[in-house]
């Protein structure tokens, strides 16, 4: 089959996968708003592009705490892959590998951090592993002993779920559990022991980020950081960079779509550490908006999974391919010379765009 767009990859898997997986990887919470404002938000922004400048003059590679990407596009964290398909998170990571990207492997993975890595070769090295800081913490520590010992590089610290929010389309559809023979690979030390529950922390602070400064040599990443006063805050606590995120609209419902949130990151942290935006992007141009917008980089989720369920390894490997090939084209339409050259200036119109944006 051809794919032209992202959208593409979707459509295939809604045919393929049964409704109540489908729903799960798409829905979001509540009533789906931040779903669909993250969506809208890029849509909301026009480009107004540069003319006579000659080609594109850099290549798109960039570069994130010492691991050089192919482009500034990471696979953020999403669980359970196997539920799209039987080959799950090892095909994920061999086609990061192959594009030569970095994948964020998930807590709530269905396949062992040690076989997601090993399913990439061993010098591959381009995983960071995404955590929930658990209540126990000796089972959190052990958690991140394991990461490390896989060849992790980074630490994804979720910080934007003290509850689970609400899904109503699970609800609807009953899936309150994965199917026989899935489960949570990293809630169970032992092959023998029943898989626990992943827990979210009511009374997660300031202080729980330090202990596991104390206890890891991996820089941390915080994701789900959105308020200019918290950027600040994860920099004087020894953060290593910050990825802006509203967990894909799954967590609050109602709160603003991650692209209108991450002017106001950017300007508090002035540079001090790299932003990756999540959420929403499934154009090239929208890679393009986040950069202008003083993203880094930005992590693409539902559609790697849309892939997978379509095809698997080959699946991610095109949408990844596709994603490349637009922001290329997007770069060249736009008369921008080179990543490091994108700006607002870029973005139309300058000083009007919608209230969102003009406040954050």
């Amino acid at each position: 089959m051809k794919w032209s767009t992202l959208q593409d990859f979707e459509d295939e898997a809604r045919r393929k996968l049964p409704r109540a997986h489908y729903d799960y990887v798409a829905g979001g919470a509540q009533d789906e708003v931040t779903l669909r404002a993250n969506r809208a938000a890029f849509q909301g922004i026009m480009l107004r592009p540069r003319v006579l400048r000659g080609a594109f003059q850099g290549d798109l590679a960039t570069e994130l705490l010492g691991v050089t990407l192919d482009m500034p596009v990471l696979i953020a964290p999403t669980a359970f892959h196997r539920l799209a398909h039987p080959d799950g998170e090892c095909a994920t990571a061999r086609a990061a590998r192959d594009a030569k990207l970095l994948m964020i492997i998930s807590m709530a993975s269905t396949t062992p951090v040690e076989e997601i890595t090993a399913a990439a070769g061993p010098e591959a090295g381009r995983f960071w592993f995404q955590l929930y800081i658990q209540p126990d913490r000796g089972f959190t520590a052990d958690l991140v002993r394991r990461a490390e010992a896989a060849g992790c590089g980074g630490l994804v610290v979720t910080v934007d779920s003290p509850v689970f929010g609400r899904h109503e389309r699970d609800l609807r559809n009953g899936f309150l559990d994965l199917p026989e023979g899935l489960h949570c690979a990293h809630m169970r030390t032992s092959e023998t022991e029943r898989p626990r529950r992943i827990e979210f922390k009511p009374d997660l602070d300031w202080g729980d980020i330090d202990w596991l400064r104390s206890v890891t040599r991996l820089p941390l990443i915080l994701k789900g950081v959105t308020h200019p006063e918290d950027a600040r805050l994860a920099v004087a606590h020894g953060v290593r960079a910050l990825i802006v995120s509203n967990h894909g609209g799954r967590q609050l419902d109602t709160m603003a779509p991650s692209l209108a949130l991450l002017p106001g990151v950017a300007r508090a942290v002035k540079g001090d550490v790299p932003i990756i935006l999540d959420g929403g992007v499934r154009r090239g141009t929208d890679v393009l908006k986040a950069l202008a917008l003083g993203a880094d980089a930005v992590g693409v989720g539902r559609p790697v999974l849309w892939g997978l369920a379509a095809a698997g390894q080959e699946g991610v490997s095109a949408v990844l391919q596709l994603l490349r090939a637009e922001l290329l084209e997007a770069l060249l339409l736009c008369g921008c010379g080179s990543l490091t050259a994108l700006d607002e200036g870029f973005l139309f119109p300058e000083t009007e765009r919608s209230s969102w944006c003009r406040t954050c």
